[in-house]
């Protein structure tokens, strides 16, 4: 490489610059009253968008922003010119224009703004990991500096899909408590003819080096799992559970959640939102209006129904947290899934695996509660972004040409029945769907941690309905030392796997997917368990326990256990309780009162530190949201709370100097 190559022009034209152009013909739209009592920046603002191409005649239209998490670039043609950093953002930019043209014909000025997202999956394993979980906090900072760098704004909409940029998303437009807002889920990818999704294939690695699968089959199957350039996996994961959620919340309008990316249905949502959050602006309801404590709650209702992702754990309160409203605790979410029964039969926990695609043409989240209402389980007078409330708009799907169509199509296309994906509460009964989530605490957990119950394989489970394991811990301090253990075939069957150091302080709150997933490809891994205080992939299964709190590094008694101590863990899967508790050896058992205390006078393990690679931004983050309530409070940023953390700290640090310390 030398200069010579680098500046090697070899069109002369290249250097016909201009210092000057003529600019925009015409002139802005002022008023005398307005130019005299207008801020510098409304004014200059006009000057910016006229330069900006727009029609100087209409720059007094309403002016919408539009956010979203778009990453990549896509050609005018569609074709690749650079990749995202996941599908989930690659065609953001086709609902962004939709939304657009849609909100200009209806007399308003768009403006479009991103901040895109990283991928959890293309993270695994690595220190990618570590920016994950407090990216979220970042985005919805930014996202909502970029809204209030705009105060002429009238509304805003939020185009989002994955893991950590939606609910991102939702907690800045739920902050947003006196403006119409309305979000957009990305949506899903396709599942290829042939081949695995997009998280059975993140296991090729592990299959590969236990002889399960060829080299050929998979660079194969690695190939074609994405089989469509956008939206979030087909699994219902945490971008699935996100986009439930959004559409539960009220936030996003009916039967948006899941849609295919990239098709027509999926295009028009955009369109369909642009004209729902103008109706919004006219009538004057706000965010505030739709993100309330009943809302809150018949998120967390379809979250059950669905069998979400443990993530949203995290995300829900968070929003909530942004919104103003109660913030759900474990004791609410675990009286949620006690009383409402899992209807929808999607990949990973099935029974039958189907894609999310299928769940969205079988009728999507209006079609789940149309069979909550029978059972008095939702909140039907809260307000919605359709304008209307929700029992009103499920009265609407009912009879809607856009359910009859859709349900038709699965059928015809699939060979589907989508009362089969989507059930009602006696069928799924019959078929053996339960909660998805369980809640154990214990010596372990005394603050609790969380368990998809409904994933345990039930041959392991007693026929009463609870599963107990009982067996000597192995202990290890990162996930990296762990996944060796597994490829080594250090792990046996009995085996529990305590992997501690895994919470925010630790690698701000990795996700271990490639452990939960090497487990369940084990011909032995249902008679493994994992106990750690990281999270795990909403596509996670098996007998895996995480969000354990206190987490290690904050002085848990997980980060007290040793390799042979003896675990028993207890999940009942009738009354949706459980435990985890420390119980001695073999040669001394204890009771679990007697554990605790022996767990309380024990030294946190020699090899447990924070990653020596966890950034500075995270280990502030980690600090962050430590004060303001942790892991079960959604690790937010409570201002208050630090405030006072930081002035008491200042006060202590006063009088150390003072007395010559």
């Amino acid at each position: 490489m030398s200069m010579e190559s680098i500046y090697d022009v070899k069109d002369g034209s290249l250097y016909n610059t201009y210092t000057h152009a003529e600019g925009p013909k015409g002139k802005l739209p002022f008023s005398e009253e307005f130019l005299r009592e207008s801020p510098s920046g409304h004014l200059f603002g006009m000057t910016l968008n006229a330069g900006m191409g727009w029609n100087p005649q209409r720059l007094n239209d309403d002016d919408v922003l539009i956010l979203s998490t778009q990453g990549g670039i896509r050609g005018e043609d569609g074709s690749t010119i650079a990749v995202g950093l996941h599908t989930g953002h690659f065609e953001l930019g086709l609902q962004m224009r939709a939304a657009a043209e849609e909100l200009a014909q209806h007399g308003a000025l768009p403006y479009a703004a991103y901040v895109t997202d990283p991928c959890d999956g293309r993270s695994q394993g690595t220190t990618g990991m570590f920016d994950s979980l407090p990216y979220r906090n970042d985005a919805a900072i930014v996202l909502r500096r970029l809204a209030r760098s705009l105060p002429t704004r009238k509304a805003v909409m939020g185009i989002a899909t994955c893991d950590k940029g939606l609910p991102a998303m939702m907690m800045a437009l739920a902050s947003m408590h006196d403006f119409p807002t309305v979000l957009v889920p990305g949506g899903a990818t396709l599942q290829p003819v042939k081949g695995e999704d997009a998280g059975t294939v993140q296991t090729i690695g592990v299959r590969f080096a236990s002889d399960e699968i060829s080299f050929d089959e998979a660079a194969e199957v690695g190939c074609r799992a994405c089989a469509s350039a956008g939206g979030g996996c087909q699994f219902f994961g945490t971008a699935g559970t996100s986009q439930v959620i959004a559409e539960a919340l009220g936030l996003a309008i009916t039967h948006s959640a899941l849609a295919p990316s990239g098709q027509p249905i999926w295009e028009d949502i955009a369109r369909q939102s642009a004209r729902a959050v103008m109706e919004l602006k006219e009538k004057g309801i706000t965010t505030s209006h739709i993100i309330t404590d009943k809302a809150i709650e018949n998120a967390m209702v379809l979250h059950a129904a669905f069998g979400g992702s443990t993530n949203l754990l995290l995300h829900l309160p968070a929003i909530a947290f942004a919104a103003n409203c109660k913030v759900p605790t474990v004791n609410d979410w675990a009286a949620i899934n006690k009383k409402v029964p899992r209807l929808v039969s999607v990949m990973p926990i099935g029974p039958v695996n189907y894609p999310t695609v299928s769940v969205f043409l079988a009728g999507g989240v209006p079609e789940v509660m149309l069979r909550l209402r029978e059972l008095g389980l939702l909140h039907e007078d809260v307000m919605t972004v359709t304008g209307d409330t929700l029992g009103a708009n499920l009265d609407w799907w009912e009879k809607s040409e856009r359910r009859k169509k859709c349900r038709e199509r699965l059928e015809a296309l699939d060979g589907v029945n989508p009362d089969d994906v989507i059930m009602n509460p006696a069928t799924a009964k019959e078929r053996g769907l339960t909660s998805t989530v369980t809640f154990p605490v214990g010596n372990i957990a005394p603050e609790g941690s969380v368990v998809k119950s409904t994933a345990i394989d039930p041959t392991v489970i007693d026929k009463d309905g609870v599963f107990r394991h009982t067996g000597k811990a192995k202990v290890f301090t990162s996930e990296k030392s762990a996944i060796k253990a597994i490829k080594d075939r250090k792990i046996q069957s009995g085996d529990i796997m305590i992997v501690m150091g895994g919470g925010p302080k630790g690698t701000g709150m990795e996700e271990t997917y490639q452990l939960t997933s090497a487990l369940k490809k084990l011909p032995f891994g249902k008679h493994v368990s994992l106990i750690t205080d990281a999270r795990f992939s909403g596509v996670s299964t098996g007998a895996c326990f995480g969000h354990v709190g206190p987490e290690a590094l904050a002085g848990g008694p997980l980060g007290k256990l040793r390799d042979g101590d003896l675990i028993e863990i207890i999940v009942d899967g009738n009354q949706f309780e459980g435990s985890i508790n420390f119980i001695g050896t073999e040669e001394n058992q204890l009771s679990y009162d007697e554990a605790a205390e022996v767990l309380k006078q024990r030294e946190i393990h020699l090899g447990l530190q924070p990653n020596p690679d966890l950034p500075d931004d995270t280990r502030l983050w980690a600090e962050l949201q430590s004060i303001s309530g942790g892991i079960w409070r959604g690790c937010v940023y409570d201002v208050d709370k630090i405030i006072e953390v930081i002035e008491a700290g200042k006060k202590v640090l006063a009088d150390k100097k003072g007395l010559g310390f």
